[in-house]
């Protein structure tokens, strides 16, 4: 009985294993920097962001599609909300005629035109029936456009101190608001997946789609949700990004939805569809955060990184494949 006890323990918590067993490692190569407060502070500002994108793709992911739209999205959202919220006093401003606004404006309209990317991306998926790969690869490549035509490609910089403090504040002068953003979606996230029908419905999607419209579920309406939630994570994302650089800008978001669903696949978000475990997903935006950290820190070559990082995720989806076999 004690040794079923332990094997089910390790193979529920592998991942968490695996991620005490990184920060071991990386802290012994570092020699110890990584563990400094001022290190660890970083990571979790740097990795902030992927992790709000992480809690909207893991949803694309469990409904069995993908969504390649929130790098696009959040370079949208930021140069969208950066435009509203640029000091009063600044000579070049985006759009020289504009009242000054309170932050809020801003950062609502950024987020209402991000979400109607996801509205759009759940609304092709749902009735038109093409592949999630191609829907959100379209609106991503739009939501782009949209973002270099909005700034002709120019950065939006001098943003109000009351809005970079989103990204560059601090609470009691310890923890990032930024990183307190991003738990608040975890929590959020997760008691969604958990514990709402809303959650039940997108793993019983993920699992079997045409056994899910037997039991009563509306299918096109959970896509849609799906999708639109994604949207809205990547729109805070943006929003985030452009305050804590101060600027916002038509080149941000780059591979940021390829860093998001690394995440979700390396903490064990099937893309079989139906199975995510909200503990695992943040066991694997630390796991990355850390990767990429420690990889920082012994000075390794970028090209090399982004190699591992690739390697990384083919190795979950293998390692995903074969577990989903041998259920069978």
């Amino acid at each position: 009985m004690a040794g079923k006890l332990n094997k089910k323990f390790l193979s529920d918590n592998s991942i968490w294993l695996v991620f005490i067993g990184m920060c071991v490692i990386v802290t012994v190569a570092s020699g110890g920097i990584f563990l400094s407060w001022n290190n660890i502070k970083s990571v979790l500002m740097s990795e902030s962001v992927i992790g709000i994108l992480t809690m909207g793709v893991m949803w694309a992911i469990l409904s069995k599609g993908i969504d390649l739209s929130p790098g696009a999205v959040v370079a949208l959202t930021s140069v969208i909300s950066a435009s509203m919220v640029q000091k009063a006093d600044y000579a070049d401003k985006l759009f020289p005629n504009m009242p000054d606004m309170p932050i809020i404006v801003g950062i609502v309209v950024a987020i209402i035109a991000g979400t109607l990317i996801g509205v759009l991306n759940g609304w092709l998926i749902a009735y038109t029936k093409i592949p999630a790969f191609i829907a959100t690869l379209g609106t991503q490549l739009i939501a782009k456009a949209l973002a270099n035509m909005y700034t002709s490609a120019y950065p939006v910089p001098t943003l109000k101190d009351s809005f970079k403090f989103l990204g560059q504040g601090t609470i009691a002068g310890v923890m990032p608001v930024v990183v307190v953003i991003c738990i608040i979606f975890v929590i959020v996230s997760g008691f969604m997946l958990t514990q709402t029908r809303f959650g039940k419905h997108v793993y019983a999607i993920g699992g079997n789609d045409q056994a899910a419209r037997v039991a009563g579920i509306n299918v096109e309406k959970n896509l849609i949700m799906v999708y639109t939630w994604c949207a809205f994570c990547a729109s805070v994302g943006g929003i985030l990004l452009a305050a804590r650089s101060g600027s916002g800008n038509a080149s941000y978001g780059l591979n940021y939805e390829l860093d998001a669903i690394a995440a979700a696949t390396v903490g064990g978000t099937s893309h079989s569809g139906g199975v995510c475990r909200i503990s695992g997903v943040i066991a694997g935006i630390l796991i990355m955060g850390v990767l990429k950290n420690g990889m920082l820190l012994l000075g390794m070559n970028a090209y090399l990184q982004q190699a591992f990082k690739g390697a990384i995720i083919i190795i979950a989806v293998v390692l995903d494949m074969r577990k989903n076999v041998k259920k069978v």
